[in-house]
């Protein structure tokens, strides 16, 4: 009796011992961070499995990655898209995913391709099952939660994607309260990118993100701004000057300069402002 009152022991720690084993495989199986796909040095070769048109000239092209792994692009980085324009040269282009770390198995970007656009060619061409060579990660902005109270953010057409990556960051961790605030300046309505994810922000959050249109062509009746982002619009849709806010741009280099230059008339420092 005393032997099997001993080998039942030893058969119960044995099982013991195994559940906790296969306990601590599975923890770390479902906590493990997911593994990123980008390389600094080289370009990867990703396949593009689903091309959806906004508008006439604007795509989101979604392009698949390894089962279980994420990009691994830190917000507020970009990516260096490789592609051969219409004479077949080599051509290295910049993007924002709209898309971060928390979407595994897939990356996306939004691309407005441009009638005498080198890589836009590429873009255009694009079909899915083709493949897109990528590099990265690269840039100079970089964001921890909670390193400023409020973000001003002046986006111009495409510049609007480092923007909604940021927006997407902040609003979907339940511990960020950095306020954000956008003006976005476009030519037509039709040219305003994401336009149905950022008003589903705006009423979602209505307390930490505002959106401010702006139109250079707007239709009958519109609302929002009309013309340029001027520095009236930048005082009543912007956070004011403090050492805890920040002012990020990104548009075309007209666009760009002109905002540096109202920003600065309005009490900015340098170290208030930072272009994407």
């Amino acid at each position: 009796m005393e032997f099997l009152q001993r080998s039942g022991i030893v058969v119960l720690g044995i099982a013991v011992a195994f559940v906790a084993v296969a306990i601590t495989a599975a923890y770390s199986y479902f906590t493990k961070k997911p593994q990123g796909c980008l390389d600094p040095q080289r370009f990867k070769e990703f396949q593009l499995v689903k091309r959806k048109h906004l508008n006439q000239n604007v795509a989101r092209f979604k392009f698949a990655l390894p089962t279980s792994s994420v990009l691994g692009l830190p917000v507020g980085q970009h990516i260096r898209c490789r592609g051969k324009d219409s004479q077949g040269e080599e051509v290295i282009k910049p993007y924002t995913p709209i898309t971060l770390d928390s979407d595994i198995g897939y990356f996306e970007l939004v691309v407005k391709m441009y009638p005498n656009g080198r890589m836009s060619h590429h873009f255009r061409k694009m079909k899915e099952g083709d493949y897109l060579p990528v590099k990265g990660p690269k840039g100079r902005f970089k964001y921890k939660p909670g390193q400023v109270t409020a973000f001003g953010m002046l986006a111009g057409g495409s510049g609007i994607t480092p923007m909604f990556q940021l927006i997407r960051a902040v609003l979907e961790n339940p511990k960020d309260k950095t306020n954000l605030h956008l003006v976005y300046a476009n030519v037509t309505v039709d040219d305003i990118l994401l336009k149905e994810e950022l008003d589903g922000f705006a009423c979602k959050f209505p307390n930490c993100f505002k959106v401010y249109y702006v139109l250079n062509q707007p239709p009958e009746g519109w609302n929002g701004g009309t013309g340029y982002v001027s520095e009236e619009m930048i005082r009543s849709h912007c956070p004011a000057p403090a050492p805890d806010i920040q002012i990020l741009r990104c548009g075309p280099p007209a666009m760009n300069l002109a905002m540096a230059a109202h920003l600065s008339m309005l009490g900015y420092s340098s170290e208030m402002q930072f272009e994407l």
